[in-house]
């Protein structure tokens, strides 16, 4: 009798420790003021329990109730084709309102939200509309066009629900995830899946990191949820593969982590910091490893270093292969921008890399965009900077610092100052889309450059 009751006394100790543990640190934890609501980072997950054995009712509830309907009333000038219209121009075209519709995530009780930028792109007004039918108009916050990315301010006279953002890296394939939104103006529409592949790129430019899903996920899914079974915020789903602009079995959301850092950027600063570590380079294949004449198969190969890049100044060097990224592992481009966009300009990460066949870690230290220059035939290359933005009225493209080509020495000070607007069609954003556009192109191959010169005149050259 003595042994028992010694055995309910520890029990009962146990039980008042890990409740008092739970009061002291977890509830503690989560009452800071950020109006973004982290996850506690090693929650319990559902793996290897089929459909049939989870309940996703719980995760469902919480999150439709989080998941908005946005409304983008937009205009348009439609023309008749007629003589009128060839003669007259614009005076004889006609203004039409369009309307579209997407869906959004309350992320804080007084009224943030995340969307895609592509629902509330060219938007004259902006209506959201809750699970409950209430109806605001929404102001825009700001937009993250590369990652199409969206922050919208409502002002409810309530306290909302709010979606709590998981660790999108933390995230396993083959979890069950839910996707919900508002696809063709249904609402509070809720779908399973697996997570189906993680760091998938599908953009030119390689800066995208998406999560790929089989969840059901139509046209007004836009903006809308991603869910783990807990019901936490791991991505705002975004775009399908279809060749019909239907669901065809693959969705693409943009990682929780990727979209918490562009929304504290927006908040903070009013635009998104992006540090860059300066290497250019692909991933390793088994082809591509024989083709080089190395033993690794997995990794980010450098084939370059950018000039004044953090991976410059840490002594990275063309033939390093990127292992890791902190702790994250790095075996495709996509991987390694997905954790870099992640992060600031001045933030440091460690770099484990494999050189002659030794594992090392350096620190690097990110910079900005714009600090960074690469170098393509013969001409040194920098981002622009505001200053060249407004004063030749364009949002993009890359400056001509300077001109080591012999053979464009003739046109040295007419090309030294202009602006380069595209390679080979291939919109020239910044340095880093440059490096990518024309890390294959052959040396001794004529490439067309569209130029905006000293004076403003656009032209079209070929190096």
């Amino acid at each position: 009798m003595k042994r028992l009751s010694s055995l309910f006394l520890v029990s009962l100790l146990s039980g008042a420790t890990t409740l008092g543990a739970y009061k002291l640190f977890i509830e503690k934890e989560g009452s800071g003021n950020s109006i973004i609501t982290q996850a506690p980072m090693n929650a319990t997950r559902a793996v290897g329990m089929g459909a049939e054995n989870i309940d996703f009712t719980a995760a469902a509830e919480n999150a439709i109730h989080t998941v908005v309907h946005v409304k983008n009333v937009s205009t348009r000038t439609v023309y008749n084709n007629s003589i009128f219209d060839f003669i007259y121009g614009s005076r004889g075209g006609q203004q039409q309102e369009q309307i579209g519709t997407g869906s959004g995530v309350i992320i804080s009780e007084d009224g943030y939200i995340v969307t895609n930028n592509h629902v509330i792109k060219d938007a004259s007004e902006l209506e959201v509309t809750l699970n409950n039918n209430k109806a605001y108009k929404a102001k825009l916050i700001g937009t993250d066009s590369k990652m199409d990315i969206a922050l919208l301010k409502i002002d409810a006279e309530e306290k909302l629900p709010y979606s709590t953002f998981a660790n999108s890296d933390q995230v396993k394939v083959g979890e069950w995830v839910l996707a919900v939104g508002n696809p063709y103006n249904l609402t509070s529409t809720v779908t399973a899946g697996i997570v189906s592949a993680k760091a998938r790129n599908l953009d030119a430019k390689g800066i995208q990191s998406f999560i790929q899903t089989d969840a059901a996920v139509n046209p007004g899914n836009s903006g809308g949820a991603l869910v783990n079974t807990r019901g936490e915020l791991i991505g705002i789903n975004t775009m399908i593969s279809s060749p019909t602009g239907s669901y065809a079995g693959y969705s693409f959301a943009v990682p929780s982590n990727i979209t918490r850092k562009i929304i504290e950027d927006i908040m903070e600063f009013g635009n998104v910091q992006r540090g860059i570590l300066g290497v250019e380079g692909s991933e390793l294949t088994g082809n591509y490893s024989k083709e080089l004449g190395i033993k690794e198969s997995e990794g980010f190969y450098i084939n370059k270093i950018n000039k004044n890049s953090g991976a410059e100044k840490a002594g990275l060097k063309k033939g390093d292969i990127i292992k890791k990224l902190d702790n994250q592992k790095i075996a495709s481009f996509a991987e390694l921008s997905g954790y870099i966009n992640t992060k600031r300009p001045n933030d440091k990460i460690n770099v484990t890399y494999v050189r002659d066949g030794q594992t090392k870690v350096v620190a690097v230290t990110l910079v900005k965009n714009d600090i960074i220059q690469t170098d393509f035939k013969g001409l040194e290359l920098e981002s622009i900077s505001n200053e060249d933005k407004k004063r030749f009225r364009i949002d993009y493209g890359v400056k001509i610092k300077e001109v080591n080509n012999e053979r464009l020495q003739p046109y040295k000070d007419e090309l030294e100052g202009s602006i380069i607007l595209s390679i080979d069609n291939s919109k020239a954003t910044d340095v880093e889309t440059v490096s990518r556009i024309t890390n294959n192109k052959d040396e001794n191959q004529g490439t067309s450059v569209q130029l905006m010169t000293k004076n403003g005149q656009i032209i079209r050259i070929i190096i």
